[in-house]
């Protein structure tokens, strides 16, 4: 099922209407969908390299809104609508692991490590934002800015290397992301441990 969609979300790519389509992946991806919406920026942005940048735009616009009604299922309806949804994918372990030690230091983690890399899947990351009632002003600003470095990121190295650089990006651009984040959350608490502000988790 998982390849079938997988394939479905690509064929996006060539419709007409591709665009919309990019709109609608990265905004269900933030709450519920399965495919990140990267499967199908890639391919839109290597056949118009000169619309790449409005394409991230698009991309890290809908993924935030999206990101909010992810927010907003974990926040009101977590029991009705996210639980099922999370156990449906098989994460409800994991959330249930992560919401344990979500404090507002794990989930800027969280949020930055799911907007750059997918780790982990961002729906998990956006519905336990809202259950645990982070602040929306914070987490709104957190996805804009992870999820607009990854798109632009993509978007900057397609329009400038094109297909020659579609292998990187699917086998190694996600090491990077990975490495990247893991930089800045090093940065983050060293400051805080000079600044002294305490303890860094809550479990």
């Amino acid at each position: 099922m998982l390849k079938r969609l997988y394939e479905w979300t690509m064929s996006l790519a060539a419709r007409p209407r591709a665009e919309l389509w990019l709109a609608v992946v990265a905004f269900v991806e933030s709450s519920f969908f399965l495919i990140p919406a990267d499967v199908l920026f890639v391919p839109m942005a290597l056949a118009r390299p000169q619309r790449a940048y409005r394409l991230a735009f698009v991309a890290t616009l809908f993924s935030v809104l999206g990101g909010i009604a992810g927010y907003a299922i974990g926040y009101y309806a977590f029991e009705a609508l996210a639980k099922p949804v999370l156990a449906f994918y098989g994460k409800l372990g994991a959330f249930e692991t992560l919401k344990a030690c979500a404090g507002p230091d794990t989930t800027l983690i969280l949020l930055t490590t799911s907007g750059l890399a997918h780790l982990p899947p961002i729906k998990v990351v956006t519905i336990l934002a809202g259950a645990v009632h982070i602040g929306l002003t914070f987490f709104v600003i957190s996805c804009v800015l992870a999820r607009g470095a990854r798109f632009f990121a993509l978007a900057f190295l397609l329009r400038r290397y094109g297909d020659t650089i579609r292998h990187f990006i699917e086998r190694r651009l996600k090491v990077i992301a990975v490495v990247g984040a893991a930089l800045l959350i090093l940065l983050y608490f060293g400051l805080k441990l000079v600044a002294g502000s305490g303890q860094l988790f809550s479990c």
